[in-house]
């Protein structure tokens, strides 16, 4: 599907994007090319695909979780640029 400069400008328009000639007709070109793409996908036959399949096996990245000792309070205490008592000090945001 080839785009006209004309979609081109009224797609810029909707994204809020000012656009010269040249990269009217550079985005012409890169869009076009995607959305030939997208009609090439939908000549594939998805009709025994759920919905939810993937291409690649999801597997978590994320580690278990693991109970470890805090630091101690007193070298947390000695970065504070202010203190009351074992509290960080600090000027109020609220009225």
């Amino acid at each position: 599907m080839k785009l006209s400069r004309e979609e081109v400008q009224h797609i810029a328009l909707l994204a809020r994007l000012g656009l010269s000639e040249a990269e009217i007709e550079k985005f012409r070109i890169q869009l076009s090319d995607i959305l030939e793409q997208f009609e090439i996908l939908k000549q594939l036959d998805t009709t025994d695909l759920p919905p939810t399949a993937q291409s690649i096996v999801l597997q978590n990245v994320l580690r278990p979780d693991e109970a470890k000792a805090s630091y101690p309070v007193k070298d947390i205490m000695d970065n504070a640029p202010q203190r009351e008592s074992n509290c960080f000090k600090t000027r109020a945001v609220l009225e």
